[in-house]
């Protein structure tokens, strides 16, 4: 039964007071203007003050106005039928398209109890070599994609979703500009993927409390296909502006501000989202690729510094090249170890010699005389920068490792690159 508040006690910003008994937290509400119906959002109790964000904002809200509660927290429809569908932050279509009302599934639930959960183990292939090479990505996995405005973070994140080996792809896009989900739509629509998608889009021109349910209802769909079976990637860009939006409503409610002005327990807004990602007892999965941008490419920013601890690694995305010393998969040993023989050695060996060619890089730009090993560095540098490091390389994990041997190969004689004799024996190209 909805409880009604017949008078606004306060309005500040896009958040409006009022008193009222038995309401939960994130009870959705309907406030009731001169204009027509706005809905909104519980955020905050304090005795029988509630604190409630009103979505459209608002602008011709004013004391008196009524507020209806409707007794059940954010809800979002369940259907075959959403793939291929884009919606708005607050599950509305975007596409024009039916509305989905069958199934309706409540966001924002519990993380998944641990004994119904299955120690990952499979390997998601994207045909990138610089993640199935040295750090495979994990199904059930949670991992940010760290990196800063200019980076070519979309069309990577598109790339994954039209190359991964998974069921569907469910897009959240929190703050995007409009040509950004363009740009993913065309891309998917292309490539043949919109079919397995589902796009929640929140926009920068959308009301902010939008763009901090995007994540939440992207991932509730998700658990729902993936209890029906389903492997699931969840992309989501950009959780920077998903912390800035809890942000701004936490200065609007006067709370006392943590690091930088975000609250207090920034920490446990991304743990509740990231914790999600899960290998289900006899069903599907859900792994979570997540863009984080650092403003000033500062790794100690608040947003960043929190998810690190939450994840189980990260891509640093940098000079349009996934970067191989500070990107780590903590899950890539589950995986590699049953790919192929020779997996773990390249992954290793080119990694301690590409790090001898950027000392030698150094010496180089010092003016420093190169040696005979130096210039055989300074080529494999070349060459593994071009056929591993550069995105547009789109091959296979078997074809990467053997053009890992073949660029070895070209640049070295066996003896000087410490592999075990029967790695060579077996793959050292002839």
């Amino acid at each position: 039964m909805r409880k009604v508040c017949t008078k606004i006690l306060k309005i500040a910003g896009d958040v409006v007071s009022v008193k009222a008994d038995g309401v939960a937290n994130e009870e959705l509400a309907t406030v009731l203007t001169s204009r027509g119906k706005s809905l909104a959002q519980v955020i905050r109790l304090d005795g029988d003050m509630v604190s409630l964000q009103v979505f459209a904002g608002a602008r011709g809200v004013s004391t008196g106005d009524e507020v209806r509660f409707m007794g059940h927290p954010m809800q979002v429809g369940f259907s075959d039928n959403m793939l291929g569908r884009i919606f708005t932050g607050s599950g509305v279509p975007r596409d024009n398209g039916p509305a989905i009302t069958d199934n309706l599934i409540e966001v924002a639930g519990p993380p998944v109890n641990p004994m119904n959960r299955v120690i990952p183990k499979n390997m998601i292939r994207t045909n990138i070599p610089m993640i199935d090479v040295f750090n495979s990505l994990v199904e059930s996995q949670k991992l940010p994609i760290f990196s800063v405005s200019g980076e070519p973070y979309d069309e990577l994140m598109a790339r994954i979703a039209l190359q991964a080996e998974v069921d569907m792809i469910v897009l959240g896009g929190i703050g995007l500009k409009f040509d950004q989900f363009m740009y993913f739509r065309d891309t998917l629509e292309a490539g043949g993927a919109l079919a397995r998608s589902i796009f929640f889009i929140h926009t920068a021109a959308d009301p902010i409390v939008e763009g901090r349910m995007v994540p939440d209802l992207s991932l509730a769909v998700a658990e729902k296909f993936a209890l029906h079976g389903k492997k699931v990637l969840v992309l989501l860009t950009d959780m920077t502006n998903f912390a800035d939006g809890l942000k701004e409503i936490a200065i609007t409610m006067e709370q006392v501000p943590s690091n930088r002005g975000y609250p207090g327990d920034l920490y446990s807004q991304l743990a509740v989202r990231y914790e999600k990602a899960v290998d289900f007892v006899d069903a599907g999965s859900i792994t979570i690729l997540a863009v984080t941008t650092m403003p000033g490419d500062d790794i100690t920013h608040p947003v960043p510094d929190n998810t690190g601890y939450i994840t189980e690694g990260q891509f640093y995305l940098r000079n349009g090249r996934i970067e191989p010393f500070g990107s780590l998969s903590r899950l890539k040993q589950q995986v590699n170890k049953d790919t192929r023989g020779d997996h773990r050695a390249i992954m290793d060996g080119m990694i301690q010699l590409y790090a001898q060619y950027k000392e030698t890089e150094e010496k180089k730009a010092m003016g420093f005389r190169m040696s005979d090993w130096d210039n055989k560095l300074l080529r494999y540098g070349g060459l593994f920068e071009s056929h591993m490091m550069d995105l547009k390389v789109n091959v296979s994990l078997e074809e990467a490792l053997d053009n890992g041997w073949k660029i070895l190969g070209e640049c070295f004689n066996p003896e000087e690159t410490n592999f075990r004799t029967d790695l060579v024996e077996e793959f050292w190209p002839k």
